[in-house]
């Protein structure tokens, strides 16, 4: 007879978050950014050191397990694991870490990102040591990039235009609609002290910054920041003895649609079954709950258009209808009705490749954002949705 299948549904819990301060040139390396992250989400649950045995990161990070353990003194790491896209990373490092804890592979799991991205901070030649990888290319092209790199699709700017524009032509999204997201993270940025960018904005000075790639302007385009963020996760029951209140694991799922090129998918039409929306069905099925229960979203924001793809994604608006739904202020905290990235987001916090969403949305569940929703306890995650991608919800 066949066990029955586990689930990591209410198995694990953030328990810690740390982060280091977020600059456009931080002056020291990715791996001290990441450990101080680390040592400040440990010391956010009362753990030690020496109590972590597992690490989930992305792939592409540049600070790996052997550096965290030779450099911290980790004493027995039985578990670790990466997850690739990118930016689609995000909540599949918090599956791979809750799945290793409800399997026993693991009892005090590290997820982390660390990353120097301000444009003074590259320190090497490779496309990701720091500043801005897409002006490293190397001059022999693999993978997918040397099908759309030699036509002039070179910054994710380029690369995410075409979905966009895509967008506007099918159901007559526009650049306004983009500016009613960059307006309204501002205004929450402006609460939150440890945001890069607090200036409030208006919807003209939205229109009225320089293009970057048609249609996007350069408010609609993340921040280029120095930073690193970190969670610790453990087990339901362990959870409930540590230091702060837990953020528990509801359901975590990950998805890869049908686009064909990894953020420069052409889309002769637009295609209704998105990554994002499967990952939605996956995941509110683990959870049983609807886009109704959700009391808060933290998307992924590389651009502004993405929030409104995400809305469209998740079910908080049907697809063609995010335009209008931003427009309205329906992602704005606080008489939203689905607040959107309350600490300011990739827009105006910090572009720690979507991890500060994460640290945002813990805040949530705790009751301690600097635009808290009342009565918060249900928090949607996301990865990039325009990458094989992926989200969690946490509950109180």
């Amino acid at each position: 007879m066949s066990p029955a299948p586990l689930s990591i549904r209410d198995r694990a819990a953030i328990v810690g978050i740390g982060r280091t301060p977020y600059s456009k040139r931080s002056g020291v390396t990715e791996q001290h950014q990441a450990a101080a992250a680390i040592l400040a989400a440990l010391d956010d649950a009362g753990l030690s050191i020496a109590e972590v045995d597992g690490i989930a990161r992305f792939d592409i990070e540049n600070v790996n397990e052997l550096q965290l353990v030779y450099g911290m003194g980790i004493p027995h790491l039985r578990f670790f694991a990466g997850v690739p896209s990118g930016g689609g990373a995000v909540a599949g490092t918090l599956v791979l870490a809750a799945m290793a804890i409800a399997t026993g592979q693991a009892s005090v799991v590290v997820c982390y990102r660390a990353r120097n991205r301000g444009r003074q901070s590259s320190h090497g030649a490779k496309p990701l040591q720091g500043g801005r990888p897409w002006a490293k290319h190397a001059a022999a092209l693999t993978d997918f990039y040397q099908y759309h790199v030699p036509f002039g699709l070179i910054t994710p700017a380029q690369e995410m235009a075409l979905i966009y524009r895509r967008h506007m032509h099918e159901f007559g999204t526009t650049t306004e609609h983009f500016g009613a997201v960059a307006v309204a993270q501002r205004a929450h940025a402006a609460r939150n002290p440890e945001a890069v960018m607090r200036e409030p904005i208006t919807l003209a000075d939205h229109q009225a910054s320089r293009w970057i790639a048609e249609p996007l302007r350069l408010l609609d385009c993340c921040l280029e920041t120095d930073g690193a963020c970190a969670v610790v996760m453990t087990s339901a029951e362990r959870a409930r003895d540590c230091r702060q209140p837990p953020a528990y694991l509801l359901a975590g799922a990950q998805a890869e649609g049908p686009i064909h090129i990894q953020m420069a998918d052409y889309l002769a039409h637009w295609q209704e079954k998105t990554a994002g929306a499967a990952v939605a069905e996956q995941l509110y099925g683990m959870a049983g709950v609807t886009a109704r229960d959700v009391d808060a979203a933290m998307f992924f924001d590389h651009f502004s258009p993405a929030v409104i793809l995400s809305l469209e994604d998740y079910g908080f608006c049907a697809r063609g209808e995010g335009g209008p739904f931003v427009a309205a202020g329906e992602h704005a905290w606080p008489h939203g009705s689905i607040p959107v990235n309350t600490h300011g987001g990739s827009l105006s916090e910090a572009y720690i490749h979507g991890y500060n969403h994460i640290l945002e949305g813990v805040r949530q569940i705790r009751g301690t954002s600097h635009c808290q929703v009342p009565d918060c306890e249900l928090v949607l995650v996301t990865s990039s949705n325009t990458d094989p991608t992926g989200a969690v919800l946490l509950r109180r």
